[in-house]
């Protein structure tokens, strides 16, 4: 039976190229016009080039979630995303190549065409796209003014349902057939890891340093050994990045990048120990303990939005490796995160972890929506 027939409308915008960015999709039923789902996010410092493709993707994905099987005519004002994205102008720049990568992974190519139409035809998606810059200028989440009944819109933070954590049980019964495995690497240590500083995805973006490229290796001879990792996924950051190519250098495979697997945004405590957020923002630090809805101050972004993205990028990578081990080279807060969801634990549960660089967890996935938690926190191949 064919499925549904969609138009996503998608766009996204700078303020400054590069500067505050954000992005807005709707989708439409083809046969009626009518709006059934809008998406919109405020992405913190980017290029309108980046926040243009983050809409195209984040429309993709409402339109799967509404009909997998949906067909899908893209309409966009911007003729370079068009272009590239239908393969007639070649991705050059690097910022781009994962995210044309990333959308077209969500439809089959086949299901999929993109039409350029001018800016005045794309007001719904431009006007979403400012709304969520507008949101995060104000130190908020976006969220839609009068949602549409059937929409896939992301919620309102203080409306934020948990993340579907997988079932509990024991080993799953061999009918269900292999896990999907992750072996969770946090990276190695950068000048800031000895120091216990906050570190998150709007700082400085640090290289490893050279006991955290020795880390890295050691992990890579100890994973290589091992011989069952068959992919390998990274956070977009340059620390993660520098971990996961030593495994994937001695392995001959490539490493993909997972955006969703990004650290915390920390806002003004990025480069600060808790101590010093805790001198200068203290009622804000207090509020961040006690509830995952809570923001670093100056951050759009709580442990409440980080574990929506994180088990979005877990259910991508499942989907993409099933039945596969997958090497997940990420940082403190997803890892946290993932192992927590596995567990069914509750949000504050990430406080009672210990995470060190360069360690390794590993959590099986079935089929039927079973998880294990294999290893935690293993520093074995350091000593």
């Amino acid at each position: 039976m064919a499925g549904r027939r969609f138009v996503v409308e998608a766009d996204g915008g700078s303020r400054g190229n590069p500067g505050p960015a954000g992005y807005g999709a709707v989708v439409r039923d083809a046969d009626t016009g009518q709006i059934i789902a809008e998406a919109a996010e405020f992405i913190g410092h980017a290029t309108n080039n980046v926040a243009e493709y983050r809409g195209l993707i984040a429309g993709l994905r409402a339109a799967h979630g509404l009909d997998p099987d949906a067909s899908v005519d893209v309409r966009m004002d911007s003729k370079l995303v068009v272009e590239q994205m239908s393969g007639r102008w070649k991705i050059k720049h690097p910022d781009m190549q994962p995210l044309a990568a990333e959308a077209r992974v969500v439809f089959p190519r086949s299901r999929v065409t993109y039409t350029w139409i001018p800016r005045e035809r794309n007001k719904d998606a431009d006007r979403l796209a400012n709304e969520a810059m507008d949101a995060g200028r104000a130190g908020r989440a976006w969220e839609p003014k009068a949602r549409p009944a059937a929409a896939a819109a992301q919620p309102a933070e203080e409306a934020l349902p948990a993340p579907a954590a997988p079932r509990a049980g024991w080993a799953a019964p061999a009918d269900l057939g292999s896990p999907t495995t992750f072996v969770l690497l946090r990276h190695g240590e950068t000048a800031l890891t000895p120091q216990k500083r906050f570190s998150g995805s709007s700082g400085s973006d640090p290289e490893l340093s050279e006991r955290g490229r020795w880390q890295a290796e050691r992990a890579a001879e100890a994973l290589v050994a091992r011989g069952t990792v068959q992919a390998v996924v990274s956070s977009p950051m340059r620390r993660t990045r520098e971990t996961a190519e030593a495994t994937a250098r001695r392995l001959g495979l490539e490493v993909r990048i997972e955006d969703g697997l990004r650290e915390l945004d920390f806002g003004a405590w990025e480069g600060l120990t808790f101590a010093e957020a805790k001198e200068r923002y203290p009622e804000d630090l207090d509020a961040w303990l006690a509830s995952a809805k809570a923001r670093p101050t100056g951050s759009t972004e709580s442990l409440a939005t980080l574990a929506q993205r994180t088990a979005v990028a877990r259910d991508r990578i499942i989907a993409r490796y099933a039945g596969r081990t997958v090497l997940v080279v990420s940082h403190v807060s997803p890892i946290k995160t993932l192992v927590r969801l596995a567990l069914g634990a509750p949000p504050d549960a990430v406080y009672r972890m210990e995470l060190s660089a360069a360690s390794v967890c590993a959590v099986q996935y079935y089929s039927d929506g079973n998880a294990s938690l294999r290893l935690l926190n293993d520093t074995s191949h350091l000593r």
